[in-house]
């Protein structure tokens, strides 16, 4: 950039929007890692029954997600003054933070099909709130950050405070909950739910939608005939073949991620027999390390699909000494190294996406980017039935209900720690690299065309 615009961001907008990535990444990892563990092994839920509140919370998601990217893309009686995205994510975030705490807090004596119950409704509960603002919070992206320096520099400043964030999501259990005493959660979960409170507060200035935001909204609905359907939209979403590259590789990786952090407590509890502080610290470590690096690959190479497949198999290389590792330390250095690369996918994956939409929008006209977001959110919640079927299936091969110490059972924890993870990376970034168009000759001319239509 040249020079400054009414529509620049600064230092100050980015680290606050930033703090929106420490969220979403603070709220998932505590959420990921440790419901199905705590379900299967501290309240007693078979493990069955746990995966199939799963993978019906992931069908859930199936009209869930997009259904609210559709709505929450409608105007409402605050867009004309506070925006269309902003009053969403500042109610969504707070009502969230409320609902994770229920998750974790089953009435005493609830057991079989009752304790069933409970999970597959409160974790749908706090998927819809969830959802509501993260959707939102994740379409503001390509309209409030329009130029290509501007996005790299609040991608880059948001993949620093998100992976924060994640490390915060996977440690901070690690200082409070004690295997074995379910009470432990709940404290643990309460804990989340202020952090996420304060978070959403000192989130909310970095997105807040512009003067020229709010009028490129209100003018857009004052001209737009009546569109297509729900359905119809969701037809078309399936057309775009750039957006579904990157849908099917960001579901591998939610998938693989998912598969990792949820494992490494049962590693912890186990397999080395204590807290995994420090192997959630050595991967923190690796993320925050591989920033620099891979900005400066970034100013070297100008396609940041190119990147973000290139992360992505180098995560499912360096998922593979976590299948070796004995000691304690073994695990630290491992996520470690494994960090390097998952740094590196969640630097160029914003931007990446931007891209994408800005396609989408070149060829509808129209900034719906909610309800494609809505997609993507879909996919990555259908990961969690990934992660639960493929844990159900691996311990009762392996005996883990039997004897969760037996070889074979730590054997089993071994695979979804790492073999799993890495598979379905392979997959996800051939399946990328065979269907993805966007060249950077294409991103430019894409955004050249919105600056002249004024999208």
């Amino acid at each position: 950039m040249t020079g400054r615009t009414k529509e620049s961001a600064g230092i100050g907008t980015m680290l606050s929007y930033g703090v929106g990535k420490f969220l979403a990444e603070f709220l998932t990892g505590g959420f990921a890692a440790l419901t199905f563990k705590f379900y299967e092994t501290e309240v007693g839920l078979a493990g069955g029954l746990a995966a199939a509140a799963m993978v019906l919370y992931s069908i859930w998601n199936a009209v869930n997600d997009p259904l609210i990217g559709f709505l929450t893309a409608k105007p409402t009686r605050l867009s004309a003054r506070l925006g269309r995205r902003f009053p969403w994510i500042l109610a969504g975030s707070l009502a969230c933070a409320g609902a994770f705490v229920l998750v974790f807090a089953p009435p005493g004596g609830l057991r079989g099909l009752g304790l069933f119950a409970w999970f597959l409704a409160t974790i749908c509960l706090y998927d819809l709130l969830y959802s509501t603002w993260e959707l939102n919070y994740q379409s503001l992206f390509p309209d409030r950050f329009r130029d290509p320096a501007e996005r790299a520099r609040a991608a880059g400043i948001g993949t620093a405070i998100g992976v924060l964030g994640i490390a915060a999501g996977a440690i901070v259990p690690t200082l409070i909950i004690e295997y074995g005493r379910p009470s432990t959660y709940l404290v643990n979960a309460v804990v989340f739910a202020a952090a996420a409170v304060g978070l959403a507060l000192c989130m909310l200035p970095g997105t807040r939608e512009t003067p020229a935001m709010v009028a490129r909204f209100m003018e857009q609905e004052r001209t737009r005939k009546a569109g297509p359907s729900f359905w119809v939209q969701l037809r078309d979403a399936f057309k775009v073949r750039d957006f579904m590259a990157f849908i099917l590789l960001y579901f591998f990786y939610q998938s693989a991620t998912l598969s990792m952090t949820a494992s490494i407590h049962y590693v912890g509890d186990y397999i080395l027999g204590r807290s995994t502080t420090l192997v959630f610290a050595g991967m923190l470590a690796g993320a925050l390390a591989a920033v620099p690096v891979w900005l400066a690959m970034g100013k070297r190479v100008k396609s940041r699909q190119t990147l973000l497949a290139a992360a992505a198999l180098a995560m499912a290389v360096l998922c593979l000494p976590l299948l070796f590792a004995r000691s304690y330390y073994g695990f630290v250095a491992a996520m470690f190294g494994w960090g390097l690369a998952f740094g590196g996918f969640w630097l160029m994956m914003t931007p990446a996406l931007a891209d994408v939409i800005d396609g989408i929008v070149v060829s509808t006209g129209a900034r719906d980017d909610g309800l494609y977001l809505g997609f993507r959110a879909f996919f990555g919640r259908l990961a969690y039935a990934v992660q639960a079927l493929s844990f159900a299936v691996v311990h009762a091969a392996t005996g883990f209900g039997a004897d969760p110490r037996s070889a074979t059972a730590q054997a089993g924890i071994r695979v979804h720690t790492a073999l799993v993870p890495a598979v379905l990376l392979v997959i996800g970034a051939v399946v990328f690299l065979r269907l993805n168009t966007m060249t950077p000759d294409k991103a430019d001319a894409n955004r050249a065309e919105l600056s002249r239509r004024g999208l």
